[in-house]
């Protein structure tokens, strides 16, 4: 499982709204499934797009458009990026 040190305010990926970006800050999960995400481009510290979806969340990550399941996508935590923040 990955983690990171800085005390972030995260929610995880499934929560984001759509339209809305955010910077993956960790990911949770066994080894092979974190290694899987960040081999797609769910690194921590990417930064990745909501566009939509409900049980299948499509995110723009790493310039390409990606769908992951919502069970998949509750084990990434990103911080919300505000537009302004």
């Amino acid at each position: 499982m990955a983690t990171a040190s800085s005390t972030a305010y995260t929610i995880p990926l499934s929560r984001l709204p759509a339209g809305f970006e955010g910077r993956v800050h960790r990911l949770e999960g066994n080894d092979a499934q974190c290694q899987r995400l960040r081999e797609i481009g769910f690194c921590e510290s990417a930064v990745i797009s909501r566009i939509g979806g409900e049980q299948s969340l499509v995110c723009k990550v790493c310039g390409a458009r990606v769908a992951v399941h919502k069970m998949l996508a509750d084990s990434i935590h990103v911080e919300p990026l505000f537009p302004g923040a």
